[in-house]
């Protein structure tokens, strides 16, 4: 008997740029239906149709991707040490721990490099995701994409000692 797949992290590569596209854009449509109009979700899903953009920005940050068996679930970027920019999983994989271990990764990276706290502009779909994790509500943006306007929520969690010293 072959053991079960694991949940694991690793730094992107430039070649994961197109399946990061895809994990992006799914998670829009199907996980912030709930949260966005569709056609605020297609304006924030086509951030991700110039695929060279998308990936120059992925590698300007730093970059993890979950993996599940090998195959990649989610990503997740850290901004100027100390801001999550962009952290997605697949609808398929939602709920199975790769927001999570993206996210606590990120924590420790940023803590590590000095940051006293992390910062993250929340979808509204996700927001429940940061609060559970001990991040609190700081404002209410609205932002225009694509010639739609889309509201978030800069949540903000103090790193502990423990994040810090990773």
């Amino acid at each position: 008997m072959s053991p079960l797949p694991q949940l694991a992290m690793r730094p992107m590569l430039p070649t994961d740029v197109p399946l990061l596209a895809e994990i992006f854009r799914a998670a829009i449509e199907e996980l912030a239906a709930d949260d966005y109009s569709e056609t605020q979700q297609e304006a924030w899903a086509s951030t991700a149709d110039d695929e060279k953009a998308f990936g120059v920005k992925l590698t300007r940050e730093l970059t993890l991707v979950a993996t599940y068996g090998g195959a990649a679930v989610g990503f997740a970027s850290l901004a100027d040490n100390r801001r999550i920019d962009m952290l997605y999983v697949h609808p398929a994989a939602a709920g199975q721990g790769a927001g999570a271990i993206l996210c606590d990764a990120l924590e420790k990276l940023a803590g590590a490099r000095g940051a006293k706290e992390i910062t993250v502009d929340a979808s509204d779909a996700a927001r429940g995701f940061f609060e559970k994790r001990g991040y609190s509500a700081q404002s209410r943006n609205t932002v225009s994409l694509g010639g739609e306007w889309l509201a978030n929520t800069t949540m903000t969690k103090l790193l502990t000692e423990q994040e810090r010293a990773s």
